[in-house]
């Protein structure tokens, strides 16, 4: 039977760290244009404890996302030992293309997968290469796309991509903006017949009715700015209160599919959004088993790295296979699950055996 596995990852994360206390001499404005009535230091404060953000990364001035890109893509390509000649397909996950420092504009002619391609100097004109836009599950997608075109004949190797610098389409005068960073991660994905290894099962979904504006480009909260530029904007308690109800639900659905027994699921690799967002997500999936949730189960990078949109899970499950996490590992065998949710309202979710 033909599946597919993953045979090597990389990731790039960038040097420039902002910690939370350098927020402390932002100003930060409601909705409607009004200061905050809370001091920054209570603002950082709650912040924290309810991200369970400290400090998050940047991309130097010089380098776009497409840039980062790269430099996971290669780091992927040399962790799985391949000619990167062989690639079938390159997947690139994003959101807001390449936005350089300063610009108004977002980038994505030609499209950011073309871009890598070209600084990978592949010459095989069977590699395709596209851009693939769906939220933060952007990545997750973007492997079970691959998945796809293994398991129809028609790719042996592909090498899937997320990266995004939200640090360039944020508004600082919203509180948010504390919770986007910048970095990348890639794998690739091969052609596997070994039995009962690689992706197991997997599940998409997604939720378009009111939603589907739970993310969205708005305007900045100061009312001086110019109207004409967009930010990424939330409303974080619908969203809280949205993934916390059905991711859980989602990764049901595959782990029944793949037939795999909740008490093997040795961890969870999910969408590093909000610590606390997290913790109740996976609380409920294992109540949905009648069952505690094991400790240690949940690796996390936020509190370092922050949310960096579709290169968070990459990112995570590549410090954690090359043991960087501390007290985070997986073994040879080991089950665990992929899982992310974000704009759209998109979810999706792999079961792997590793």
């Amino acid at each position: 039977m033909i599946s597919s596995k993953i045979t090597g990852t990389g990731t790039f994360i960038p040097t420039l760290k902002k910690e939370n206390t350098d927020f402390l001499k932002d100003k930060f404005l409601d909705t409607d244009g009004t200061l905050l009535a809370s001091e920054n230091e209570v603002i950082i404060e709650k912040f924290k404890a309810i991200t369970g953000i400290e400090e998050r990364r940047y991309a130097r001035k010089e380098y776009t996302s497409s840039d980062l890109a790269f430099f996971a893509a290669q780091k992927a390509i040399e962790d799985a030992d391949i000619d990167k000649e062989e690639l079938d397909y390159i997947i690139f996950a994003h959101n807001f293309g390449d936005v350089k420092v300063g610009s108004i504009q977002s980038d994505m002619l030609p499209t950011l997968a073309t871009r890598v391609k070209n600084k990978l100097k592949i010459k095989n004109p069977n590699c395709v290469a596209y851009d693939l836009l769906f939220g933060c599950p952007g990545w997750i997608q973007g492997v079970i796309q691959a998945q796809a075109y293994i398991k129809a004949g028609i790719a042996n190797k592909c090498l899937v991509i997320g990266s995004e610098t939200l640090s360039r389409v944020i508004d600082k005068y919203d509180r948010d903006s504390m919770i986007y960073s910048d970095g990348a991660g890639a794998c690739i994905v091969e052609k596997t017949t070994e039995p009962d290894a690689g992706i197991l099962s997997h599940a998409t979904q997604t939720f378009a009715n009111e939603e589907a504006f739970y993310l969205h480009y708005g305007s900045s909260y100061n009312k001086n700015e110019d109207k004409n530029v967009r930010y990424i904007k939330m409303f974080g308690r619908k969203i809280y209160e949205f993934a916390i109800t059905n991711v859980p639900a989602a990764m049901k659905f595959a782990l029944d599919k793949s037939g795999v027994e909740i008490d093997d699921v040795k961890k969870i690799f999910i969408h590093q959004a909000n610590e606390k967002m997290d913790e109740a997500i996976i609380k409920r999936f294992y109540r949905l088993f009648k069952k505690p949730v094991p400790e240690g189960i949940m690796p996390m990078s936020i509190h370092k790295l922050g949310n960096s949109s579709v290169a968070t899970v990459p990112t995570l499950l590549d410090l954690v296979l090359k043991g960087k996490i501390e007290n985070q590992s997986v073994q040879k065998g080991d089950v665990f699950i992929l899982a992310s949710v974000g704009a759209g309202m998109n979810i999706n979710t792999i079961v792997y055996r590793y």
